[in-house]
């Protein structure tokens, strides 16, 4: 399958990693990763502050000009938005009542989030790592309970791949301005 720029490196995909733990046994486990020219200490406030109902899903200029102006992510950093910690819970895109609660919270490195949905449990870390003068990001998902693990590791795959690499685009817009 094509990586669209958010392809882990084989280190990434088969390490361990904060949060594996909050699912030992998944169905579905997605990494993706891609690199940002800007070191981790100024990566981090973009995913502290981001989310539903808070600063959005980062996308890239051209996607965004189509949204209409109350879809459309931060452009910049929002101090109110900084203020994470464990326990904290944010609202998701994954329905209704959809919520993640910050299991891990380790500035500029390392942010864990879990959520229960009725029998599936999930994890979503993002692992950030001086590299090369930029920042490696390294996002997994890991999930378990699903009805139909194929359809959720091929179809929410695609869907995976496309969102991470739109978020990688326009993180990479925002962290260069």
């Amino acid at each position: 399958m094509f990586g669209f720029g958010v392809a882990p490196l084989p280190a990434e995909r088969t390490g361990a990693a904060a949060g594996d733990d909050l699912v030992p046994r998944p169905d579905v486990v997605m990494d993706r990763g891609f690199t940002l020219p800007a070191p981790p200490e100024r990566v981090w406030p973009w995913f502290a502050q981001l989310g539903k109902n808070r600063a959005g899903w980062y996308l890239p200029a051209w996607i965004e000009a189509v949204l209409p102006r109350r879809r459309r992510a931060l452009r910049r950093l929002d101090p109110a938005l900084q203020r994470l910690r464990p326990g904290d819970v944010i609202d998701d895109w994954g329905g209704r009542d959809a919520t993640f609660e910050i299991v891990t919270h380790d500035p500029p490195h390392t942010l864990v989030h879990r959520s229960t949905r009725g029998r599936l449990e999930i994890s979503w870390a993002i692992h950030l790592v001086a590299a090369d003068g930029g920042t490696r990001v390294h996002l997994r998902f890991r999930l378990s309970g699903a009805r139909h693990p194929r359809l959720v590791e091929y179809g929410g795959g695609l869907v995976d791949l496309l969102t991470v690499a739109g978020l990688a685009a326009g993180l990479r817009e925002r962290v260069t301005r």
